[in-house]
């Protein structure tokens, strides 16, 4: 007869709770993961086919009840370690969000918005254009696998312990912030610098014929040029977005390195 102590139990228990928490939070988090199309239900289950996985890869987990208090502690830790790591890639994706808003501002297309429920408000339709064209870049490099080495392999840089991370680690993610803006800026420059050209060239056409009007020919003319711009720039929009992944899975590693 096959008797089963409490301790066996924990230790069952905590060595499938503790890397599931890390994994869930990650996959709450995450780009595409965390997409509102996507079932709870399914993003539970995958985050335990994953667990149950990557176990016996994993190192030792701590000897400590999950039910007892400094195992609540250690859940809500791998949790929020989780959500960091996945929060690292979901600012990356924003970057192209915000190049979408720049151009959409340019081009006068502002005012094309939708309703985007992942949101929960009104969204720029070239936003959601280069974000979904960002998103199947995503898939093509497998960045939806390498999300998962990543966070696999922190659990070696950084194992499960009662130990509290180190709070500074926590600066990476404020440092990538700044590749929002600069990453988004740049995206955008090519087109933001030839719809700057055209609407100077409008203008000095504008002060050499006065009677032609403006408001009828800018706009045909900016949005055309817009799309011109963005047309051709499309071919060098992968290997660009390839680069801010790299940066994205190095910065998940990093976070994973400096909380220890």
């Amino acid at each position: 007869m096959i008797s089963v102590s409490a301790a066996t139990l924990d230790a069952w228990l905590a060595a499938m709770a503790f890397p599931l928490a890390r994994l869930l939070g990650m996959i709450g988090a995450a780009p595409l993961f965390s997409n509102g199309s996507v079932p709870v239900r399914v993003r539970l289950s995958l985050g335990l086919a994953i667990a149950v996985a990557v176990l016996p890869a994993l190192p030792p987990m701590p000897s400590v009840a999950p039910g007892s208090g400094i195992g609540l502690a250690i859940l809500a830790q791998q949790m929020l370690i989780g959500i960091g790591m996945g929060f690292v890639m979901r600012i990356v994706l924003a970057a192209v969000i915000m190049t979408g808003e720049l151009i959409g501002l340019q081009m006068g297309l502002s005012f094309a918005t939708f309703f985007d429920p992942q949101a929960g408000g009104q969204t720029a339709v070239m936003s959601q254009f280069l974000n979904l064209l960002a998103s199947l870049l995503f898939l093509a490099v497998n960045g939806h696998l390498l999300m998962i080495d990543v966070l696999v392999r922190s659990f070696e840089w950084l194992p499960v312990s009662a130990t509290p991370v180190h709070g500074g680690g926590w600066m990476v993610v404020a440092r990538l912030g700044a590749l929002l803006f600069s990453a988004g800026l740049l995206l955008a420059l090519p087109l933001v610098a030839t719809l700057l050209i055209t609407n100077i060239a409008m203008g000095v056409l504008t002060r050499a014929a006065p009677q032609l009007n403006l408001f009828a020919i800018g706009f045909p003319v900016t949005l055309s040029a817009g799309f011109l711009v963005l047309l051709l720039s499309l071919d060098a929009f992968a290997p660009v977005l390839q680069h801010f992944f790299g940066l994205g899975f190095d910065a998940m590693a990093e976070l994973a390195k400096s909380l220890r």
